[in-house]
């Protein structure tokens, strides 16, 4: 997608071919900076801290984090650190342990000294069907908004998203914004309301970021303003992303998803989720008591950060000194509150049968 009016993806091969380079996230929307990636450590640190983020990114990142350890060591020992300093960075994501399981997978029978190749290989083709993958959601889901604008007689369609499903959470196009931006590019005049989505703001941020990049309109909301849109007829769909969603359609994404799929249910607003398949956990039924749910540092919602007037980045602290802090990073939406997923190879309902019927491989 396009920083000022330059293509980038979220993460690519230095031109040394030894390292890996990525944007950080954690300084946008002030500053636009690439971070070098030389090694496994330095991976796990940058998923950690969120430097880089989304469930496909994270894989995508997590799978060039091994590379980076095979080129330091190939044996069977650093491998298995390597995967198991990764794994434990984010437990939520579904897509960091299935692109570890990956290039475990390709590397395991391979010798000492053609791994580092293989692995930089494998990482490279994890990234570029990420890609192909989102441009599938797009492809399929730009039909919905192109349905809307026609029933609207032309007229804008407004989007309602939560957090970052964008660009910046995968290797390229998005997964909830993949079909905002195909809609875009085709002409059909679309409008998203971002929410701001405490405690990180990712959709303040991060989303709002990119589609100002891209050039999609665009208003930023306070997280608790989707349902008095959706009262008022402000909103025709939802679409949002999924860090995991179990094989009977159940979504856990960022914290505050549940609240928005409750409202689009009240008001009858479609609520979609652009789901890559490789964030499909087929092991599990259901999402609310098997999704493990990450709990991050208090600070992200006691602090925040900003640009002050004379242009300097400051933090801030905006709770009471010695209150508690809780932040729980995701919650799962039942798969009763979701209209359809958008996947590469179709639109699914929220069902076994439906994913099914998209994924027959996987009965």
């Amino acid at each position: 997608m396009l920083v000022d009016g330059v293509a980038h993806r979220t993460i690519w091969l230095s031109d040394d071919g030894e390292s890996v380079e990525i944007i950080d996230q954690t300084l946008l929307p002030h500053a636009f900076e690439i971070v070098r990636l030389t090694s496994v450590g330095e991976t796990a640190h940058a998923i950690k801290t969120m430097k880089v983020r989304g469930a496909p990114l994270i894989g995508a990142t997590a799978a060039y984090g091994i590379a980076l350890a095979m080129q330091a060591d190939g044996g069977d020992d650093a491998l298995d650190r390597a995967c198991e300093t990764l794994a434990a960075t984010r437990p939520t994501a579904i897509n960091l342990r299935w692109a570890l399981d990956r290039v475990r997978s390709v590397l395991r029978p391979l010798s000492v000294q053609d791994r580092r190749d293989a692995a930089f290989q494998c990482a490279a083709e994890i990234c570029d069907e990420d890609v192909g993958i989102n441009e599938g959601i797009g492809a399929h889901g730009v039909d919905l908004l192109r349905a809307a604008s026609e029933a609207k007689g032309g007229a804008v369609v407004n989007v309602l998203t939560h957090c970052n499903a964008g660009w910046l959470a995968t290797v390229d196009w998005g997964t909830a914004t993949a079909p905002i931006y195909r809609a875009h590019d085709a002409g059909i005049p679309v409008h998203v309301w971002v929410d701001e989505t405490r405690p990180r703001n990712q959709g303040a941020s991060l989303t709002a970021w990119e589609l100002g990049h891209h050039g999609v309109p665009h208003t930023v909301i306070a997280d608790s303003v989707g349902g008095h849109l959706m009262q008022r007829g402000k909103v025709d769909l939802c679409i949002t992303g999924t860090d995991r969603t179990t094989a009977t359609g159940d979504v856990c994404n960022k914290i505050g998803t549940y609240l928005k799929a409750l409202a689009a249910h009240d008001n009858g607003v479609p609520f979609y989720i652009g789901l890559p398949s490789p964030t499909i956990d087929w092991t599990l039924s259901d999402g609310i008591a098997e999704i493990p749910i990450e709990e991050r540092d208090g600070t992200e919602v006691s602090e925040m950060t900003g640009r002050t007037a004379d242009g300097q980045i400051e933090t801030v602290t905006i709770t009471p000194k010695g209150s508690a802090v809780a932040n729980f990073a995701f919650d799962v939406t039942p798969a009763r509150l979701v209209t359809g997923l958008i996947t590469e190879r179709g639109i699914a309902s929220a069902s076994r049968d439906g994913l099914l019927d998209l994924f027959p491989e996987q009965g």
